[in-house]
């Protein structure tokens, strides 16, 4: 029994270090970019030592691996929920739309933690491409199966109406938050939420 609450607090105390680690990773790759930080820069950023990071994690690419991934996991199911989408679509498509848009104007790190992204990928390919599969692949997919799901739409290419949906909102959000272009091009997104579900909508009415 001993060994066994010894190895749940050792278990506890890991996940706080790995989460200390994160917290420092995020820190230091805002401050700096991915080619500006280094390990131990998070060491201290985090307030561990460097051996406890390598304990963790194996080079600087595997902990921005992860970072994302626990970062992208966080945002899927703050738009998306733990269960399949189910319900109307006019009704689910809009609050899937609002939901992103409000998760992605509110959370600022988040916004700054993309344009470090976006400003490296071009030295470090691999980084954007940790982007596409631990983000918009699944949301494409979950998309994709809940408009294949709902025939009523009568929608030819659900894969290619999800990329034109997620498309839109991220270009809404690069434009307005990232390139700071409120003011040049100032849309409310509802506009643009409400425009993309009455096309949807109103082209299964067409064809029906």
């Amino acid at each position: 029994m001993a060994r066994i609450k010894a190895d749940e607090v050792e278990r506890e105390n890991s996940v706080e270090k790995v989460e200390q680690i994160l917290q420092g990773a995020m820190q230091e790759f805002l401050k700096h970019g991915y080619a500006g930080t280094s390990m131990d820069k998070v060491a201290i950023a985090a307030g561990v030592s460097k051996a406890t990071v390598y304990s963790h994690f194996q080079d600087k690419e595997g902990l921005f691996k992860v970072l994302f991934e626990h970062l992208a996991r966080q945002k899927f199911k703050s738009i998306f929920g733990t269960e399949p989408l189910q319900g109307e679509p006019a009704i689910v498509l809009r609050q899937l739309g609002t939901k992103a848009l409000e998760q992605m104007v509110t959370d600022e790190q988040h916004c700054a933690f993309m344009r470090v992204l976006i400003g490296e990928s071009g030295r470090f390919p691999e980084l954007a491409q940790i982007c596409v599969r631990a983000m918009i692949k699944p949301v494409i997919e979950t998309l994709t199966q809940y408009l294949a799901s709902h025939p009523e739409l009568k929608i030819n290419d659900p894969e290619a109406l999800a990329r034109i949906l997620v498309g839109s909102l991220v270009h809404f959000h690069i434009v307005q938050d990232v390139l700071h272009g409120k003011d040049i091009l100032p849309i409310e997104s509802d506009r643009l939420i409400n425009t993309m579900t009455d096309l949807i909508i109103n082209n299964a009415q067409a064809n029906s």
